[in-house]
């Protein structure tokens, strides 16, 4: 069988810690991402410049982050979620198989939140792959919304015959996303719960991978030493079975 490695990681920016004492995560980041060994990475709070940052850390990037953290041979897709003063920031993912096509949908619900959709159309060996980013936002009411304009999105882009993955920080318990997405055939690895939030002690799971046209294999997140320090969330890896190649 053919198993595709799924990531998703909210970086939140590279930066951990507030004021002076913060700390740039960055780099140590870059080498969590190439640990993962994973066809597709999905990030949120990945950011493309902020200027005051770039100031205060003298070892702050040049590139953009999606460019930085892409290990060799993958390629990055980047879209703004949230324009602000000094920069802006957004949804990524990096992949080491060919891109086909990406686009990008506004999903904020309020003027206190930007949020947005990310979707990318992979080439994996002779299967089209459809994967969505998202980051959903702080407010239950928004959060429902939110699904249900990516229920619609998913109707109205993707074709239904076409393997799809979902990934990316909802914000919410597993049990109310999956509801809300079972109706649009996606589904997850219904028996394991993986604690992804806060880091270094993780109590609950607000970092999902769903699918459809793919079988849920395992589920994990690597806990303990860095790991608690480079986010506020945890890393979850999934594998998942790809139906047979197509003749």
């Amino acid at each position: 069988m053919t198993v595709l490695r799924v990531a998703t990681y909210n970086i939140h920016k590279g930066v951990q810690g507030v004021g002076p004492r913060r700390r740039l995560e960055i780099h140590n980041l870059g080498h969590a991402v190439e640990q993962f060994d994973a066809d597709i990475v999905c990030l949120q709070e990945v950011r493309k410049m902020h200027r005051r940052e770039a100031a205060f850390f003298s070892h702050w990037p040049t590139m953009p982050q999606a460019e930085f953290l892409a290990p060799e041979g993958y390629e990055p897709v980047y879209r703004t979620n949230a324009t602000t003063r000094h920069g802006e920031h957004g949804n990524a993912l990096l992949s080491r198989w060919p891109v086909v096509a990406q686009q990008h949908e506004d999903m904020s619900d309020h003027r206190f939140e930007q949020r947005g959709l990310l979707h990318v159309e992979l080439r994996i060996r002779r299967h089209p792959v459809h994967v969505l980013v998202v980051h959903l936002g702080l407010i239950r009411a928004s959060r429902t919304r939110q699904l249900a304009q990516l229920m619609r999105f998913v109707e109205r882009e993707i074709p239904v015959e076409a393997p799809l993955v979902v990934a990316g920080d909802f914000n919410d318990s597993e049990d109310f996303v999956r509801r809300s997405l079972s109706a649009g055939g996606l589904r997850c690895l219904a028996s394991t719960r993986v604690a992804t939030f806060p880091s270094r002690l993780p109590l609950v799971q607000l970092d999902h991978v769903f699918v459809r046209g793919m079988v849920p294999l395992s589920l994990h997140a690597p806990q303990g030493g860095i790991w608690g320090r480079m986010s506020d969330h945890l890393p979850l890896i999934a594998e998942f079975e790809m139906p047979q190649e197509p003749h």
